[in-house]
This record gives C-alpha cells, sequence and structure tokens, in this order.
C-alpha cells in the first residue's frame, strides 16, 4: 500500500519563505501492523515502503513512545494502542542506523469493515515531524504571532502613496485604537511632524514609493509629532524601512518598524544643551551678555521664552548681598519685549517669584503641570537674581528631567555672572590704579608743545601697562618717554607704576637716557628675581619696553636710547617724516647689554611722536604697515596742533581699538630765543668773581629784573668760587630767562658736591648751604666733559 494518496503539508511557499517542515504519514492497521507509506516517511527514515509495510510500527521505535501527560509505557506485545488521538515525542530509528527524534501524533480512522477478510484494513493514521524542525517553525509562528499581538515595536505596512494597510496591535494603539477608521490615510495625515535626521528626505509619500522600487531599506530615522492616541504630547520615533514582497515577488507595501524613543531623545538633548551652555556661557565676562547667551541657548530647545533678572550690586562689582524682590534689573528679555531689558523688575511678596529668591530654590507656577520655572541664581548661598524659564500652550509642561535642567543652567549662568562681577572689578581696580599712575594733566613748558592719548585695550584682561610723561628737568630742558608693561590687569598697572616712579627719580638725577634705562633696567631684573613681577598667568606682567629722550631747548639738541622699543617718528620743519636711528637696546630687565644714546638736533617747531606697538600691530598686518599709514598721516597733518595730531592719528591707526593698549605722545619742539640766555667762558682766576657777579647783575638789570640781583649775584659768586677753587680749565656760567631765573655754572670735574652744615670755627664751607636756602631748587648735572650745577629761582609775580 505504498502510493495511498497522502500529500505533504509543508515545506516552502511559492516565494521561497520557509513554511512548516514536511509531515510524514503512515497507516496502521488495527494490530499496529504498518499498511500504509508515503514518501515523505521514506524521506524521513530512510526505509522504502517495501521494506516496512506489513511490519509492527513498534519496531521503528527506539523506545515506547511517551505521552504528553509524561507517562511511559512498555509493552510486552509492542502493540500500539489505537484508541483515541495520541500525541508523543519518540526515538525513531533511520535506516542508516542512527535516531531520530520526531513528534508524533495518532489519530483513529474510521473502523474497517467486516467484509476485510485480511484484518489489513487501516484503522489509524500515524503523523511524524522531525522535531527540530518543528519546533523552529512553531518558534517561527509564535514570533510572528506575538509581534502582531504583544510586541511594544509598532509594525505598520504603507502602500503606494504612504497609505495604511495594516498594523499590529501597539500599531494600533499609536492610532487610537480604531485600525479601520484609519486604514487608507496617509502617513502625513496620521502622524504629522518633522524629521530629525540630518538625511534628506522626501515627503513620506516619495519616501515610501523610493523604498518600493529600489527595495533598499531605510535605518533609523527619527521623527518627532505627535500620535493620534495622544494629540497634546510631542513625541520622537526612531523609525526603519524595509519592503515588502508577496509569494510572487512583487512587492506589496512597505513596513515601517518604529520605536517610541521620546525620553531617550530628551535626555540627548538635554546633556548637548548643557554642554552648549558650559561652552558658550560666559564669554563675554559681561552680566548682560552672559544672560543673554542663556537665553539663546535655552531658546528654542529647551523653553519659548527665558527672562533674566540681576541684582544692580553685580553690575557695580560689589560682592553680592542678600537680595529683595525689588532690587533686580532685567538684563535678558527673550518673550519678545527687549524694550523691557534695563528696566527694574519688582515681584510681589508671596508670588513665585519672591518666595524663589527668599527660599533660594526653584519654584513653579503650576505643581501638576508648570509652564513657567522660577530659579534663583546662587553663589555660594546668596541670590545674584532669578531666571524665569517659559513655555507656551502648545508646548508640553516642565518635568522633573527639565527641572534638574534648569537648575544646572541656572547654576552655571550664576558662577559665570559672579565671575564677570568679578572681572569688572578687578577691571575697574586696574583702570583706576592705571588712571591714577598717569599723568592727569601734561605740565606747561616753554621747551615743547605736548599733547598725549591713552585707550585701553578692549580686552578681558582688563587695563595694560603703557605709560607716558613729560618730566621737566633742569635748565628748561624736557624729559620725554613712552613705556610698555607685557602684560594687563593688577600686575601690569602696579609694575607701570612702580616704572613711572623710578623714571621721575632717575630723571630728576639728571642722568643721561642710556644710563637711566641701565639703572632702570637693572631695578627690574631685581624686582623679576624678588618676585616682585608677576608673571603670565591671570593679569601679570612679564617685562617692559621703553624709550627716553632729553630735549634742551636752547641748544635744540635732543639726546635718546631706547630699550626694545619701537623708535620715535620725527618731523622736521619742511622735511620728510623720519623715524630716529636710535641703537637697539633690549627691554627692561632682559640681558646685561648696555644701551647706547644718539643726539639729534631738532629744529624749532619739529614734531616729535612716540607711541607703543599697539598703535602700530593691527591683526594680520606687519608693523611695517602700521608705520607708514603712522608716516602718511604725519605728512598730511604736520600742520595741526599737538592735540589735533593726536586726535587724526588715533582716528586714523586706531578707530575701534583693538587688541592692545594704544599709547601716544606728540611733542612740538620750542627754542629759547637768544635773549632768553646769556651764556660766559670764564678763565679759572679768583680775581674773575666780581666779574662774574656784575656780567649777571647786568644782564639782570636788561632783563628787568633787579630785584633777584643780588640772590643772584651770591649764587654766582659762590658757585664759581667753588669752581674755581675745585676744578681746573675754563669755566662756564650760563643765566637763562624761562619760566624762573636759572643760574649754571659748569667745569670739568665730576666730583659730587653737596651741602653741608659748617662749623662756627670754619671759615669757609657754607656756599652752597647758602645757594639751597635762597634757591628753590638747586642740583648738579653730568655730562662726559664734567658737571653742570645749578639753581633755579620764581621769577616776580608782576
Amino acid at each position: 500500500m505504498e502510493g495511498l494518496p497522502f500529500t505533504a503539508l509543508g515545506g516552502a511557499d511559492e516565494g521561497g519563505h520557509p513554511g512548516p517542515p514536511p509531515a510524514a504519514f503512515a497507516l496502521l492497521a488495527a494490530d499496529g501492523t504498518l499498511v500504509g507509506w508515503s514518501r515523505e516517511a521514506e524521506a524521513l527514515l530512510g526505509y522504502p515502503a517495501a521494506q516496512v509495510l506489513g511490519r509492527p510500527a513498534a519496531d521503528l521505535l527506539v523506545s515506547p513512545y511517551a505521552d504528553r501527560d509524561g507517562s511511559d509505557e512498555r509493552r510486552p506485545d509492542q502493540r500500539l494502542r489505537l484508541d483515541g488521538t495520541r500525541s508523543a515525542v519518540v526515538d525513531v530509528r533511520h535506516r542508516s542506523g542512527h535516531t531520530v527524534r520526531v513528534a508524533l501524533t495518532l489519530r483513529p480512522l474510521t473502523p474497517a469493515s467486516d467484509g476485510d477478510s485480511t484484518g489489513r484494513a487501516p484503522s489509524a493514521v500515524l503523523m511524524a515531524t522531525e522535531l527540530q524542525g518543528l519546533r523552529w517553525w512553531e518558534t517561527r509562528q509564535a514570533m510572528l504571532q506575538g509581534l502582531v499581538t504583544q510586541s511594544p515595536v509598532a509594525l505598520t505596512i504603507y502602500g503606494p502613496g504612504a497609505r495604511l494597510l495594516w498594523a499590529n496591535a501597539s500599531s494600533v494603539q499609536e492610532l487610537g485604537g480604531d485600525l479601520a477608521a484609519s486604514l487608507g490615510r496617509s502617513m502625513t495625515e496620521l502622524f504629522p511632524g518633522d524629521v530629525l535626521t540630518t538625511q534628506h528626505l522626501a515627503s513620506p509619500e516619495d519616501f515610501v514609493q523610493q523604498i518600493l522600487e529600489t527595495g533598499e531599506p531605510v535605518i533609523d530615522v527619527h521623527f518627532r509629532g505627535r500620535a493620534p492616541s495622544d494629540p497634546r504630547r510631542e513625541r520622537v520615533w526612531s523609525s526603519s524601512y524595509f519592503r515588502l514582497l508577496d509569494g510572487r515577488g512583487e512587492p506589496v507595501g512597505v513596513c515601517e518598524q518604529s520605536v517610541d524613543v521620546t525620553d531617550h531623545y530628551r535626555a540627548q538633548q538635554r546633556l548637548a544643551l548643557l554642554a552648549e551652555a558650559g561652552a558658550r556661557i560666559g564669554a563675554t565676562l559681561d552680566p548682560s551678555g552672559t544672560a543673554a547667551e542663556l537665553a539663546r541657548i535655552a531658546v528654542p530647545q529647551y523653553a519659548d521664552a527665558v527672562l533674566v533678572d540681576v541684582a544692580a550690586e553685580v553690575f557695580e562689582g560689589e560682592e553680592p548681598k542678600p537680595v529683595t524682590a525689588w532690587d533686580l534689573v532685567r538684563v535678558a528679555d527673550s518673550d519678545g519685549e527687549p524694550s523691557r531689558v534695563g528696566e527694574r523688575v519688582a515681584y510681589v511678596d508671596g508670588s513665585s517669584q519672591a518666595e524663589s529668591l527668599a527660599g533660594g530654590r526653584a519654584t513653579a507656577d503650576d505643581v501638576v503641570a508648570p509652564t513657567r520655572l522660577y530659579v534663583p541664581l546662587i553663589v555660594r548661598g546668596t541670590p545674584l537674581g532669578l531666571v524665569t524659564f517659559v513655555r507656551g500652550e502648545d508646548s508640553e509642561p516642565f518635568d522633573e528631567g527639565d527641572r534638574a535642567v534648569a537648575d544646572e543652567l541656572a547654576s552655571r549662568t550664576a558662577v559665570c555672572i559672579d565671575n564677570a562681577r568679578r572681572y569688572r572689578r578687578e577691571r575697574t581696580a586696574a583702570f583706576m590704579l592705571q588712571r591714577s599712575l598717569l599723568p592727569r594733566s601734561l605740565p606747561e613748558l616753554s621747551a615743547v608743545e605736548a599733547a598725549s592719548r591713552y585707550l585701553p585695550a578692549d580686552s578681558h584682561l582688563g587695563a595694560g601697562g603703557d605709560w607716558f610723561d613729560v618730566i621737566p628737568l633742569s635748565g628748561a630742558r624736557v624729559g620725554l618717554v613712552v613705556g610698555d608693561v607685557v602684560g594687563h590687569g593688577l600686575g601690569a598697572a602696579a609694575t607701570m607704576g612702580r616704572l613711572r616712579a623710578m623714571v621721575h627719580t632717575l630723571a630728576e638725577l639728571d642722568l643721561a637716557p642710556d644710563e637711566l634705562l641701565a639703572r632702570l633696567s637693572d631695578q627690574v631684573g631685581r624686582d623679576a628675581s624678588d618676585g616682585n613681577a608677576q608673571g603670565p598667568e591671570g593679569s601679570g606682567a612679564v617685562g617692559a619696553t621703553c624709550v627716553y629722550g632729553i630735549y634742551d631747548p636752547a641748544s635744540r639738541t635732543s639726546t635718546w636710547a631706547a630699550a626694545g622699543h619701537l623708535s620715535p617718528a620725527v618731523v622736521q620743519p619742511h622735511g620728510p617724516v623720519t623715524f630716529l636711528r636710535l641703537p637697539p637696546g633690549p627691554p627692561l630687565g632682559v640681558g646685561r647689554l648696555p644701551y647706547e644714546g644718539a643726539e639729534v638736533e631738532l629744529a624749532e617747531g619739529s614734531l616729535v611722536v612716540l607711541f607703543t606697538d599697539g598703535l602700530v600691530e593691527a591683526r594680520g598686518q606687519g608693523v611695517d604697515v602700521g608705520l607708514g599709514r603712522l608716516a602718511a598721516v604725519l605728512g598730511e597733518q604736520r600742520g595741526s596742533s599737538s592735540d589735533l595730531l593726536c586726535a587724526q592719528i588715533v582716528a586714523e591707526l586706531a578707530p575701534d581699538r583693538v587688541r592692545d593698549d594704544v599709547t601716544l605722545l606728540v611733542v612740538r619742539t620750542r627754542a629759547l630765543d637768544a635773549r632768553q640766555v646769556a651764556a660766559w667762558e670764564l678763565p679759572s682766576d679768583p680775581a674773575l668773581v666780581a666779574r662774574a657777579r656784575a656780567m649777571a647783575a647786568e644782564q639782570l638789570g636788561r632783563w628787568g629784573l633787579d630785584d633777584l640781583a643780588f640772590t643772584t649775584e651770591l649764587v654766582v659768586s659762590e658757585l664759581v668760587t667753588n669752581a674755581i677753587r675745585h676744578a681746573s680749565g675754563p669755566i662756564g656760567l650760563r643765566l637763562i630767562r624761562d619760566r624762573s631765573l636759572i643760574c649754571e655754572v659748569s667745569d670739568s670735574q665730576h666730583t659730587s658736591p653737596h651741602a653741608r652744615y659748617a662749623g662756627n670755627d670754619e671759615e669757609g664751607g657754607r656756599g652752597l648751604f647758602m645757594v639751597a636756602q635762597l634757591t628753590e631748587h638747586w642740583g648738579t648735572r653730568y655730562m662726559p666733559t664734567g658737571k653742570t650745577i645749578w639753581a633755579e629761582q620764581a621769577l616776580p609775580v608782576p
């Protein structure tokens, strides 16, 4: 009975997709003898029908079958029970000798008729399937059923035009629970929203059609929108798409696999927002700018509007004090009313804002669904201000995660505002120190007409260390100096003050420029070794440059020396613009190379321009370009006054300022008229002292200064007598009528005279003491050829 017409239930479908495993069939007689054997049975166990028909089916069993209820019966006759449907898992011998584990089901048939004399009529059908294949198929079927009914992943099938064809239970729930009402509607209609991924995507309809045509899957597309089941809440899904084919291999739709990643997406957005806040908030070192940075970062990623109110004391750099609801100023407002920035803000007692400030903690306008969060800006336990985060009606209320982000944003903003307050305080102090150390006004001198400008750098480091000075010297001469301390802040300003004071002290000793810079450099070096110089961290100073010159209006000569500084520009009357060729010298405190001086004759009306490198240095341009621009301005505006010329130079070379301080000193030289100076050369003869007194008195008469004749004769007598007594060679006598009357006596000696108290028994030694008592100022200056002792008297008031 090999060929009873049994057909396999299994195999693969027309599309090649795996189906259930093929079932093997056999027929049993009432006594358990095999009377039918299918081709599938032969394929499963390897026995052809001729070898098994007529044999007891139990002969093929490795052990008696076990019922699903767990019983394991062993019968001596090895007969199979045919009373009722039975199922079991048994081990069966394969023709090759190995064991095959199968799932077996025995189902009784209608009893044979009484006319069958052979007793071989079919009494039961036996179905068997290889257990492993069956288990795999059943698992697959269970998995598919689970995806349809239980999976949390939403599965949706869209056809042409991105219209809904089918959805699993999870997707139906997203659709509002009514699949029938959603069938045939487009993806855009069902889930309106935005694509968040960076890849370029067309409309949903074109997108689905593209996948249907190409078969190329698209993975992890992020959509933001609102589901029909909860239209008030904005959500984010991660979706992947692939094409579905029917049994003939024809596309029937596109399957969308979507997972709600709203919480994960928001967590990423919050982390990204905090990272951006850490990088951007506080970059301006300005309280208002910091508040504006917070508003720009938070809107619209986190809130629809942000208001920031800060205590007024913060803008003055003062230490934070306990604030009240009436101490605040609006510094940022992204709520569409920027005109309110700068206004006073008053919060009513008992309001959420006032409670937040008083309690030092965040509060909300609604406990259940807050749309406004009030978060205090707290530093060291003291509120500096208040931040208000606002969400509109179309946005979701703030949750606990949003509150944590608000606290973190406010905390970072508070620290940055406090840093800005500290910076403003230090910057203000540095500028005040610097301004107090710089000349408030330039002296009125006969030697020069002077004007100056100082422009602080537009830098977060604060005040710099540039300085300038015009120093009156003996003999109607003037000292001109411009210097630059490297660095910014209080350290640079303090260093500048020390250097300026030292230059003044050394200049009053009438030192030549090269010697003055040498002594100044030694002092800077000692300060550095003693730790008085600030390092590059923060706002300190690490070095300084300087140029110093002395101009004598009587001889119209000038002497210059530079310590690592740019040379002054000089414009002689009717001459070209030039830059002094000064011997190069190291910056102050650097190295032990000597400084050299250079002498330049300056005609009356010459322009001398001293400046720091901030004037001629520009981003992307060399110093030579700046020097050329300066020369062009001087050439065009040489006839302007010193003050007007200063303004024109700044407007042309430093209109906006800048990366570094700019210091500019412009002087126009003057010369003493020949009628203001009287000079004589006397031989070293004591007999000529009386003649010197007479010539001085005669000159004072011509000047109309007879009231000063007695004092001047006494001064001339003492100074000439000392020169004759202690020096050799000719003696120079010079009277200068300037803003005061100056008497100078020069000789060839370098000995240092000094005034002293003479004893009662001493006949001499009182000359310089008398000179010091009779004149306002006196001193000594040294030259390569000797020294000059000078004394100065005030002119009578007309």
